[in-house]
This record gives structure tokens, sequence and C-alpha cells, in this order.
């Protein structure tokens, strides 16, 4: 008897439906990534803009001031080598920003190189756990590594991803390009400090002295100050913030998003028959409780999964592992290093996560 379909076949397997945890914890949009158009770039001009525009003021202010009245050639150097040193570092840094790739999971770049290559041999590719939850893109249809999210903006997954800038080049910033941001916004930050404080000594001695200086200068001394102090005031507390990141090893979308925990518990304990628990294993956002949320908070506060110690954690963000390695980094920025898809984890972590799991749990059994 002849049969139409074989017994087996190996051909290209048909697209699986994504598993219910995926689906309830997918917290990246459906849509297809939009193509980049010309403005998407107008924001990063608007930071070049703000980087080269205080300059003609600042070499006025310079000059006339330094130079001019208080005839200190000695301040005026030195006022223009730190000034140019910080913007040439914070143009580099931006550089590298915009030129290099954030970091992109090695098995989705495969498949993109390899368009005929099917569900099967993907996964028999590459050994990845993708069965566990949050380890698989449904956008990309691949594995998503441990601290890899799907950008909707870049359609793409990039290895830990910290969060999607549109200020610089419009893309995202990972494992690969992480460090030059924080050396970017470190730069301007200290670049807006130093001119605030110049431009407020200028200007004050404008006010006590009004007949030894010009009627421009003390213009362009109280410009500088004023854009000096809000910029300090806005990157300021933006670079601390992501100092604090790096001191406690976490990202912004780890820091923002406390139920990102869920996916790093260990299986739950096992209950009685008689008394068993009504969450998933792992649980699922929408089925916790009030108490089991603020439980999730609260825990996010002093389960720091990655947190090695701030010694640790500083080398390993800026990539350096010699004694005086930060050096290099603080003149020049640079990358991450390692695969950016393996971490070494907080040896207290899983301790933690397992107290954690224990006590969502026994709330269940009381609510």
């Amino acid at each position: 008897m002849s049969r139409d379909r074989p017994l087996l076949d190996f051909g290209p397997v048909p697209s699986i439906p994504p598993p219910s945890y995926a689906a309830a914890h997918d917290d990246e949009e459906e849509k297809d990534a939009p193509p980049r158009r010309w403005y998407h770039f107008l924001p990063t001009c608007v930071t070049v803009l703000f980087l080269l525009a205080p300059q003609p003021s600042w070499l006025i202010l310079l000059t006339r001031y330094h130079l001019g009245i208080l005839h200190d050639s000695w301040r005026f150097t030195q006022h223009l080598c730190v000034s140019y040193a910080l913007t040439l570092l914070a143009f580099s840094s931006l550089i590298t920003i915009i030129t290099r790739d954030p970091g992109r999971p090695s098995q989705q770049k495969e498949n993109a190189e390899a368009e005929d290559m099917n569900l099967t041999q993907a996964l028999l590719a590459d050994d990845f756990d993708y069965s566990y939850p949050g380890r698989w893109c449904r956008k990309c249809w691949a594995p998503k590594p441990e601290r890899a999210h799907h950008c909707s903006h870049c359609g793409r997954c990039v290895l830990k991803m910290d969060h999607h800038c549109m200020w610089l080049g419009y893309k995202c910033l990972g494992h690969r390009n992480y460090t030059s941001f924080l050396h970017f916004i470190t730069c301007i930050s200290l670049l807006s400090l130093y001119i605030a404080c110049v431009s407020v000594s200028a200007t004050y001695y404008a006010f006590t002295n009004p007949l030894n200086i010009d009627d421009a200068t003390p213009l362009h001394a109280m410009s500088l100050g004023m854009a000096g102090i809000i910029l300090t005031m806005v990157l300021g507390p933006f670079a601390i913030y992501h100092a604090f990141l790096v001191s406690t090893n976490q990202t912004t979308l780890e820091h923002l998003s406390p139920f990102q925990l869920l996916r790093k518990l260990p299986p739950l304990p096992q209950q009685h028959a008689s008394n068993q628990h009504r969450l998933s294993d792992p649980p699922l956002e929408h089925e916790l409780s009030f108490s089991q949320r603020r439980l999730i908070r609260d825990a996010h506060g002093y389960i720091k999964v990655y947190d090695l110690g701030w010694r640790k954690n500083w080398a390993q963000v800026l990539g350096y592992d010699k004694p005086y390695g930060w050096v290099g980094r603080v003149c020049y920025g640079g990358g991450g290093v390692g695969d950016g898809i393996t971490f070494p984890r907080n040896p207290k972590a899983d301790e933690l996560l397992a107290r954690l799991a224990s006590e969502l749990v026994d709330v269940d059994k009381i609510s």
C-alpha cells in the first residue's frame, strides 16, 4: 500500500508557537524595527552641536579675560589644555559609540548570514539551553543569551543591553560600547563643570571690577556659566547613576525591572498534594498577588545577581585585569571584555534566590 507522506521527514521544521511563559514574559514590542531614516540622526547632530557651539565664546573668554585683562598666560594655557583634552576625549568616545556594534549574539549572527538554515540546524549548531525561560527570542527566532534583550528600534538582540539612545547614533548601548558611553558622559559632565567654574569666576570679576573689563566679555562669561551649570545639573546625576550601576554590576534594564528576578529563580519547592501552590514554575508576573509583587520589589533591592564587589565590578565592566589598567580606560574609553554571553555571578545570589522562591510559595499558600 502506497503512502502519500513518508513516516520520517527530516526537512525544515514548521514554526512552533511560543510557549506560554515566553508570551507572558516578553516585554519587547511585537512590531518590526522601522527602517532608519535621516531624521533619526538629527539628535546626534544636536549632540555634536552642543559640543561645538560653546567653543567660540570659550576662546573669546580665555583670550580677553586671562590674556587681555589678567595677563596670566599660565592659567590661559591650563584652561585651554584641560577643556580641549576633555572635548577630544568626548569626541573619541562618541565616535566609538557610533561606529562600534554593541554586541550581537553569535547564533543570531550566523542565522542572519545563512538564510537557508532551518530551525533544526540552528538548534543543533549550538548546545544553548533555549528551553530555559526567557532564553529564546521570538522576534529573531534564535537563542537569547543571559542579560541580552531584544531592541524593537534596532530589530535585533543586543548583548548585555543597557538602553537604546537616540542621542548617540540612534543605537543601543551594550556589551561592546557601554564603556565608551560611560566615558562620554563622564567627560561631558567634567567639561561642563570646568567651564562653569571658570565662567562664574570671570562673571564675578566683571561685577566687582566693571571698569577693568569690556562690555562683551561678561556676556560670554554669563552665557557659558549658565550653560555649564545646566548641563552639569542634567548630565552629572546621570553619570553618577551609571557609576552606581557599574559599582553594583547592573544595567539600566536590570535596575528598573525588578520582575526580571523571576527568570533567575530556581525551581519552586514541591508542596504536598493537598496544599499545592498556584504559581507556575517559574512564576509568571501576572500570577503574582500584591504581597508577592511587594516581595519581589523588596528582594530586588538586595539581590544583585552579578555583584562581585565594587572593585571587581569596575574591572569587569571597564575591561581591565591589571592593577592600573583603569588608566587606559580613563584616557580612551574602550569596550567590554569577554564574550558577552556568560558572566560571573554573585556567590550569595543562588542562596538568596532559593530563599525568595520559598517565600513566594509561602505567601501564595497564605493568600
